[in-house]
């Protein structure tokens, strides 16, 4: 049974993550009877009830969440290993990275068409937030994350740094007046991000005599989430600060607009970090390389994002 331990482990895997046994079936080519019998053949093994089966649905157990965790870190890592002692194998196989949204929107998904053209075996699975998120658990290959890093465990590459903007909506504009220096700040509302795993409200950082000031504005209100942060911004909560490139097509169309332009801000670091491994799967590596061009391209200029000094 040990030796078919892989095989059935890739089974309910795929039955957790189509929510169907006939589903899991099609993507994997077997009959339901071959799937429904390695589930139970697992279940059996472990001694333990991995999923709720009802004639309309199936939803993992809680021995079944710990063990789809675990179970997709392990299949991960042994696929990378096959990977990289494979050099002459075009990169394949599922690629799993995180990004912020903001990011997401604005540079990477209107480059992606380029990566899968020029490496059309690697499956991406892409997943977009504004939260930390735990690599090794949740088997992601890397992440992509802005601002000073701070987890010392992972590898990291920096990609560029961010140029910031201050805006707010005509209408907030119009009735609370236009900002002529960073300290007429204190009299103005802001809408601020703060980061939902430490629960720190990211300062608005100008360059005075070549030296970072915090300026905050004297009533705020705090989100965790960049789609968020800009919704709010357009309908005239309050002045924000954000990524230019994911600012721009508002600032050009005027439903945002700039102020403090004089003001040089803070540029905010960009950074793709991936675990310490001796190995790295060809798949991974290849990203990596091209998340890298993207960014110190022209493509990356005309979005407001500096690529890194060499």
């Amino acid at each position: 049974m040990r030796a078919r331990m892989f095989e059935l482990m890739s089974i309910f895997v795929e039955v957790a993550e189509q929510g169907s046994f006939a589903r899991a079936a099609d993507v994997l080519h077997l009959h339901r009877p071959a799937v429904t019998k390695a589930l139970q053949q697992l279940e059996d093994e472990l001694g333990s009830k991995l999923l709720h089966r009802t004639t309309r649905k199936i939803s993992l157990t809680s021995e079944g969440e710990v063990f789809l965790q675990r179970a997709k870190a392990v299949l991960h890592e042994v696929d990378d290993v096959l990977a990289s002692f494979s050099p002459t194998r075009p990169p394949r196989g599922r690629l799993r990275v995180d990004t912020p949204l903001s990011l997401a929107h604005a540079v990477l998904i209107p480059a992606l068409s380029a990566f899968q053209e020029k490496y059309p075996d690697i499956e991406l699975e892409l997943t977009s937030s504004d939260h930390r998120v735990d690599m090794v658990a949740e088997g992601i290959d890397c992440v992509i994350r802005m601002g000073e890093l701070q987890d010392s465990t992972l590898i990291s590459r920096r990609l560029g740094d961010a140029r910031l903007v201050t805006c707010a909506a005509p209408a907030y504009l119009e009735q609370y007046g236009v900002p002529e220096t960073p300290d007429d700040l204190a009299g103005h509302k802001a809408v601020m991000f703060f980061s939902g795993h430490s629960r720190a409200v990211m300062d608005w950082r100008f360059v005075k005599d070549g030296t970072p000031v915090i300026h905050r504005p004297a009533r705020t209100m705090l989100v965790d989430n960049s789609d968020i942060l800009l919704s709010c911004g357009l309908s005239g909560l309050g002045m924000l600060q954000g990524i230019h490139a994911v600012l721009a097509p508002h600032l050009q169309a005027g439903r945002l607009v700039e102020v403090l332009a004089d003001y040089t801000t803070v540029t905010k670091p960009i950074s793709v970090l991936y675990p310490d491994r001796r190995y790295l799967a060809p798949k991974v590596r290849v990203f990596i390389d091209w998340l890298t061009e993207l960014f110190a391209g022209k493509s990356a200029q005309l979005n407001g994002l500096l690529p890194t000094e060499k």
